[in-house]
């Protein structure tokens, strides 16, 4: 197959499609975020998506299984430890941790909230494990009383730090998160360290836009850093470049919300020819699949799906276009937190087979290893590509 000279890779955050076989262990049994979030509202209207194929990886209400789907599809089976964000955008990118991140289920332990404290020069409010937004709304009032502030954690591998823009303002909040990533290293190196600001009054706090992750660096090479060093563009969109803390990033793009990083994707497909374009589309995980609201998940997902052809109008013949996620995240489940799910995937191109059943993937790391077959980058890492099998001359079956 002749080389492509660009890939795009859309990762709709927490589109999980059922539980992998180890969920119990994480208390995500019976998790199963896009089927579930479906019947909880009466059926999906996602047409884009459903004419690429998602209705062939599992039974979603209202996304009828096409008998062409005009990509090739499978399911995917995280291989790392974890449900978090950076476990699983590194295992796309080639990186399979051995042990897991560490979390904190009863807050932080007191010498770290104390050397933190040292760090900042005040005093921090919380430290527990809560819901965003309700962490906010208990103790908003005392922050802005006192310009302390608020430190909380999840389920999740994360130290978050919410502050209001008016007490604190963004900038002195990001050297506050700069501080506690170089506090937690060795046994309390957390994945991610969020900036959490916010506006408004008791009542009606918003968090804004301007939230950033402070992740780790990957342990290892990713194929986005084959890729740079290769002299390919990498653009990363939304919180691409904060995952990856910038490494293997050429250019970094912030975004306003979904629908802005869909249209900064179609934006740099019409501005970069060649390359990679890696976007997140992070608000299903954290506006709705954290507040356990299934109706904003649908009614998200289903805008997102309606802008979808923006991007795949922009596909040229010698794309690679990837639409994933990351873990799981059922709005319909007790728990708040992310959930230990399979994924899907969706391959297309015009130069791919379309309508081929890639099965179920060992790893996140195919996808990976795909775009580096793709590009013709070196890659000795972990994963399989799936570009034999989507060749125009493969003699895989195509359904």
């Amino acid at each position: 197959m002749p080389p492509f000279s660009r890939a795009v890779i859309i990762v709709l955050d927490s589109c999980g499609v059922g539980a992998l076989p180890d969920a119990g262990l994480y208390g995500d049994e019976g998790s199963r975020t896009l089927p579930n979030t479906a019947d909880a509202v009466g059926g999906l209207r996602l047409p884009t998506l459903e004419r690429l194929g998602l209705g062939r990886i599992v039974p979603i209400r209202g996304v009828k299984p096409v008998p062409r789907p005009e990509a090739s599809y499978a399911k995917l089976a995280e291989r790392s430890p974890g449900k978090d964000s950076t476990t699983g955008h590194w295992e796309l990118m080639g990186v399979i941790l051995e042990r897991p991140f560490p979390t904190y289920p009863h807050g932080f332990p007191r010498e770290i909230i104390e050397a933190f404290e040292r760090e900042i020069g005040r005093p921090t409010l919380g430290n527990t494990v809560a819901s965003g937004t309700e962490i906010i709304e208990a103790l908003g009032p005392e922050h802005q009383r006192t310009g302390y502030p608020i430190v909380y954690t999840s389920a999740d591998s994360v130290f978050q730090i919410a502050a209001h823009e008016e007490v604190i303002p963004p900038s002195r909040l990001y050297e506050m998160c700069e501080a506690a990533r170089r506090l937690l290293r060795g046994e309390h190196a957390v994945s991610r360290i969020i900036a959490r600001p916010f506006l408004g009054v008791s009542g009606t706090y918003v968090r804004t836009d301007r939230r950033r992750d402070f992740s780790l660096l990957p342990p290892a090479p990713t194929v986005l850093d084959s890729a740079a060093e290769a002299g390919i563009a990498v653009i990363g969109i939304g919180k691409i470049p904060d995952i990856f803390a910038g490494r293997g990033m050429t250019r970094s793009v912030h975004t306003h919300d979904d629908l802005d990083g869909v249209a900064r994707t179609a934006q740099a497909m019409d501005q970069v020819a060649a390359g990679i374009i890696f976007t997140n589309l992070v608000d299903l995980d954290s506006k709705y699949g954290h507040r356990n609201d299934p109706t904003g998940y649908a009614r998200n997902l289903e805008a997102i799906d309606a802008a979808l052809p923006e991007v795949l109008r922009r596909a040229a013949g010698s794309d690679l276009l990837v639409i994933t996620a990351d873990h799981g995240n059922d709005p319909t489940t007790p728990s708040t937190d992310h959930s230990r799910e399979y994924t899907p995937l969706l391959l297309a191109g015009p130069r791919l087979r379309a309508g081929v059943d890639l099965g179920v993937r060992e790893t996140f790391a195919d996808v990976g290893a795909t775009l580096a077959a793709a590009l013709r980058l070196p890659w000795s890492g972990p994963g399989s590509s799936m570009l034999e099998a989507v060749s125009p001359t493969s003699e895989v079956r195509q359904e």
